[in-house]
């Protein structure tokens, strides 16, 4: 009997995405709700706090940017080094002190266009600046609403339902599963680039080579998902004159610049790296138009015609007709000269982005107005499993060619409507293709980081047990690392049941903390590095100074609570001030890794209550972080009530990793 064919008509697929749009406003509004609420009565320290906000800043440069509008240059003080949300692209309103006694702060509305240290580059949309900037208040500037990546990925949208006839429709169609995605012949001698790559490594690169319309790299944790994408990257430019290569995190974008332009390829970072670093900034579109032999003529431009309209604008002498004449010549040639300026700038822009191999930007970032005109033979999406679908559409409509990279058993994208993302807005377009079009898929199946316990359980509940621990790693627990931590046990989980811990929820929010638990995890971590301690090193650095801790808990009052009890620690303050111990929730270690990874799991309650701990893909993201040793402490009476937790204590019952609480605390 035939296998009927499950594909969806081209006719659901454009329902489907009419869905996702509405989806998509749904999610916008309670964005745009929930920012006015955190924002309508918080306190500039308040917003200063949340990086919202810099106050006070001061005009350290007034230049004309493209169009005749103002740009200006904002440094905040030197101690003011706290993390900050601002980046290129983003709303920002410059404020100054109120008028007057109840009056809202005047403000100059604009788009950030620059972010380095303590600097800010900010856009205006004005040809003249107001008076109060003069007045000798003090500034500031916040985040306004981010309506530009709603209105991108509304365009995206507009376009792939309405796309008919051409490849985006094609491509459209391949993804969504109405269409059959298409494999050329492989050949014997297809990859150039030398590489240490293993098999399954090496399949994923030459299944994007063959693949015609979309190819899948999907990599679980450790298994080297970014340098297996770069060499796809490195293969296919051999092929074709320019890809496009996104991420929905800046962060992200960051790593694959360094790694591409390291192996020696020409590479553009579009928009602003969120890493400081002189290898990253030479690789920016703004650091090559500088470069560029016409930059000179073209910044002369500017200044001339700046000092033109600041002519026109002086006071008149008298007010007759020949010096109204005159006046009106001058904005007239400060016009002209803004003009060839901005001429002159598209055409080094196109140059610089003709020349060169690799584009790399946000996904968001990929409407940049320079790359409107530009298609690209491949479009390379990384973290596609972590990305809103209506944001992959943005790259994906310059491309005739997609490639997709990612784990969807990982952190899935953030939705802030609970509806929106309970109506399927937070599933990804990764994981509609890879459900659907399973052959478009390699998976990679050796992972270098953790010891093949801490691995196995992971594997088996969401890789089919098919990956493998690298024999560098496989049985490369504490006691590798130092022998003073033999004998030492890989996965150790302390159950807390019957021991009278029970959790507490503050009224205030729905965060939860268990104090009692907290303390039993620190006092654990304590217990395993005086092994390091009581041993004599007379040669070589101690142990404990070298070893790095991650302390993950999936509530924000339970993080709180361990920070403040770490204070009273010696030891641990001591690595914390080290920066060799941090404390965090699993989103804050995305992408990381530490020797020892401690999570404490804090529900503890009679109703087998766990709440977004049975969000499983968190939990796997969590225990993946450890590479030695994986210290997991819990109530198992609460969390054995669902399926994904009675089966992990089962597994670490079978490797010998179970232990009550009783048996630390009696040592303690």
């Amino acid at each position: 009997m035939a296998e009927l064919d499950f594909r969806p008509h081209p006719a659901c697929t454009l329902e489907e995405l009419r869905h996702v749009h509405a989806l998509l406003q749904l999610e916008q509004k309670e964005d745009q709700a929930q920012f006015k609420l955190k924002n309508a009565q918080a306190s500039i320290q308040e917003r200063q706090r949340r990086g919202l906000a810099w106050y006070p800043v001061t005009i350290t440069q007034e230049d004309i940017g493209f169009g005749g509008k103002w740009v200006l240059e904002l440094e905040r003080p030197a101690h003011h080094h706290g993390l900050h949300l601002f980046q290129v692209g983003k709303n920002a309103s410059l404020f100054g002190t109120a008028a007057a006694h109840g009056m809202d702060p005047p403000t100059l509305q604009g788009v950030v266009t620059g972010v380095r240290r303590n600097k800010l580059q900010l856009s205006t949309t004005q040809e003249d600046l107001p008076d109060w900037l003069e007045g000798g208040g003090r500034l500031g500037i916040d985040l306004s609403f981010d309506e530009v990546s709603y209105r991108e990925m509304d365009h995206a949208l507009g376009q792939v339902i309405g796309a008919r006839g051409n490849r985006l429709a094609e491509l459209r169609d391949v993804l969504l599963g109405a269409a059959p995605a298409r494999f050329r012949a492989p050949q014997a001698d297809d990859l150039f680039y030398p590489s240490p790559l293993d098999d399954s490594q090496l399949a994923a690169v030459r299944h994007v080579i063959t693949a015609q319309d979309v190819a899948i790299i999907h990599g679980p944790p450790g298994t080297g998902k970014t340098t297996t994408l770069v060499q796809a990257i490195l293969e296919t430019i051999r092929r074709e004159r320019r890809v496009l290569v996104c991420a929905p995190s800046n962060t992200a974008v960051d790593l694959l610049t360094e790694r591409l332009a390291a192996r020696g390829v020409s590479v553009i970072r579009m928009g602003n790296p969120s890493r400081v670093s002189d290898l990253l900034l030479q690789h920016t579109l703004d650091a090559q138009v500088m470069a560029h032999p016409g930059y000179s003529r073209m910044r002369a431009l500017r200044q001339t015609a700046g000092q033109l309209r600041e002519s026109a604008h002086q006071p008149l002498r008298r007010s007759g007709h020949d010096e109204r004449q005159q006046r009106q010549l001058l904005k007239e040639e400060a016009r002209q000269m803004f003009q060839q300026a901005d001429a002159l700038e598209r055409d080094i822009t196109d140059q610089v982005l003709e020349s060169v191999q690799i584009i790399t930007c946000t996904l968001v970032g990929a409407s940049h107005r320079s790359l409107r005109q530009l298609s690209f033979d491949t479009v390379f999406i990384d973290e596609a499993a972590q990305a809103l679908e209506p944001g992959c559409w943005i790259p994906i409509a310059k491309g005739q060619r997609v490639v997709l990279a990612g784990d969807h058993h990982q952190l899935p994208p953030t939705v802030k409507s609970e509806k929106a993302a309970r109506e399927g807005l937070r599933e990804t377009l990764f994981e509609k293709c890879i459900q659907r079009q399973p052959a478009t898929a390699r998976m990679l199946t050796v992972q270098y980081r953790m010891h093949w316990q801490i691995m196995q359980f992971s594997s088996e509940q969401f890789y089919g047990g098919r990956l493998q621990a690298h024999p560098s790693v496989r049985d490369a627990g504490l006691e590798a690392f130092d022998l003073a931590f033999a004998p030492d046990l890989p996965v150790e989980f302390l159950d807390t049941a019957g021991f009278g811990f029970v959790e507490t929820t503050l009224p205030e929010g729905r965060s939860t903390a268990n104090p009692e638990e907290a303390d039993l995890l620190l006092q654990r971590l304590v217990q395993l590095l005086q092994l390091g301690d009581s041993a004599a090193h007379a040669q070589g650095p101690h142990p404990t100074g070298r070893l790095s801790i991650g302390v993950i808990a999936p509530y924000r009052a339970q993080i709180n609570y361990l920070n403040d009890a770490i204070e009273d620690q010696e030891q641990l303050q001591g690595l914390m001030q080290q920066r060799l111990l941090s404390v965090g929730t699993v989103d804050a270690f995305q992408g990381q890794e530490r020797d020892v990874i401690a999570i404490s799991l804090t529900r503890s309650n009679r109703s087998g209550d766990i709440g977004f701990l049975s969000d499983i893909r968190r939990m796997n993201v969590g225990m993946t972080r450890a590479r030695r040793k994986l210290l997991l402490v819990g109530d198992s009476s609460t969390l054995g009530a669902h399926p994904f937790f009675r089966q992990l204590l089962a597994y670490v019952q079978r490797i010998g990793g179970y232990r009550t609480a009783w048996e630390i605390a009696d040592r303690g």
